[in-house]
């Protein structure tokens, strides 16, 4: 008799045990749910205002997993006409106006291509260098076609990022140097690449891999200031 009653409390004592694994199991998934989601919560949004795909393929690949950044795909559509006369002015009046419509801390670039016999054009206006209803292609024509003759095709590509948090604003430039070839070289990248090869360089951007092009393009070198500030400031 006393053999079933000492059984039967070890039987008892053990199924208590094993309930208690499942259990045991299921708060730590809990919190470990809970963890992640404030983990979450503490990666910084930013939305960066632009529709261009490249650019953002290309903030996003630089940023990695630091920061979450929204585009005009998780709003609804808005545009911002650039009527600034300059580059900076431009990326400011995109990341206030973009400010407004998300209520989010906001970046917004704007880049220009410079010629240097051609007086610094296509600058502000490279994205429209052929007409408001251009394309890349038609844009590097027209480029081309106005530097035949001129020896000197030495250029540089700048970008300014302004962020704007509703509060402070501030401005990032990045810059790197180079010459226009004398046709388009290579499949990659967008806009001027094709024709833009960088100092010291024996590829176009257009013929750089995307991490290559990361380590060195003038949209890179003002994100990774813009991105050092963030880190200092959060």
């Amino acid at each position: 008799m006393l053999f079933f009653f000492v059984f039967a409390k070890v039987f008892i004592f053990v199924e208590r045990r094993a309930m208690r694994v499942p259990l045991l199991l299921y708060h730590t998934l809990v919190r470990l749910r809970e963890l992640k989601e404030i983990a979450f919560s503490m990666i910084k949004r930013l939305f960066f205002g632009t529709n261009n795909a490249g650019k953002l393929r290309e903030i996003k690949e630089v940023c990695g997993s630091k920061f979450e950044i929204l585009s005009y795909m998780d709003f609804s559509p808005f545009e911002v006409e650039e009527t600034e006369d300059t580059l900076a002015g431009n990326a400011i009046l995109k990341a206030k106006a973009f400010y407004t419509h998300t209520g989010i801390p906001c970046f917004a670039d704007d880049t220009g291509l410079e010629v240097n016999s051609l007086g610094g054009e296509p600058g502000v206006y490279s994205a429209r260098y052929a007409g408001y209803q251009c394309n890349p292609i038609d844009n590097m024509q027209l480029l081309l076609k106005n530097l035949r003759g001129k020896p000197d095709r030495n250029a540089r590509f700048v970008t300014i990022i302004a962020y704007y948090d509703g509060k402070d604003l501030f401005c990032f430039e990045g810059e790197v140097k180079g010459e226009i070839t004398l046709a388009p070289q290579g499949n990659g990248g967008f806009g001027y690449d094709p024709i833009f090869k960088p100092e010291n360089q024996i590829l176009t951007f257009a013929e750089m891999s995307q991490e290559a092009k990361n380590k060195i393009s003038h949209r890179a070198i003002a994100l990774q200031k813009f991105v050092s500030f963030l880190m200092e400031n959060s």
